[in-house]
């Protein structure tokens, strides 16, 4: 009897488990937010702009290298404005197609164009 409740239990454990990626989707991330560019794709540091997705719309505004990004507000804003669409791994800004992906549980946007940006409350580097 205690071999065939082993054999059960082990039967269970083999079956239970799956690579089916149906089973265990990618995390969805969004892009609303602020996030900074900085000139130096490896350097978050170095940044000196920062867009803002809000609603459809993409907001940008410049600082000096340093600068507390979090101090800004929509009257640092730059004027003019682009719209965007995510769809999950397209975004579409300003009518140009752009596949992205994220790293750093979502606190880095990277293009295939390879620029990188990095969300403005993230702590990835």
């Amino acid at each position: 009897m205690k071999n065939l409740f082993i054999i059960a239990v082990v039967s269970m454990m083999f079956t239970s488990c799956s690579n089916d990626s149906e089973d265990n989707p990618l995390p969805a991330y969004t892009v609303e937010g602020k996030w900074l560019w900085s000139p130096d794709p490896e350097d978050r540091t170095s940044a000196n702009t920062m867009f803002e997705f809000l609603d459809g719309n993409v907001y940008t505004s410049y600082a000096s290298t340093g600068a507390d990004f979090n101090a800004l507000d929509a009257t640092d804003r730059i004027p003019g404005i682009d719209t965007y669409t995510f769809d999950g791994n397209t975004l579409i800004w300003d009518e140009i197609s752009r596949a992205v992906s994220f790293e750093c549980g979502g606190g880095i946007m990277l293009n295939e164009n390879s620029y990188k940006l990095w969300r403005l409350s993230s702590d990835c580097n």
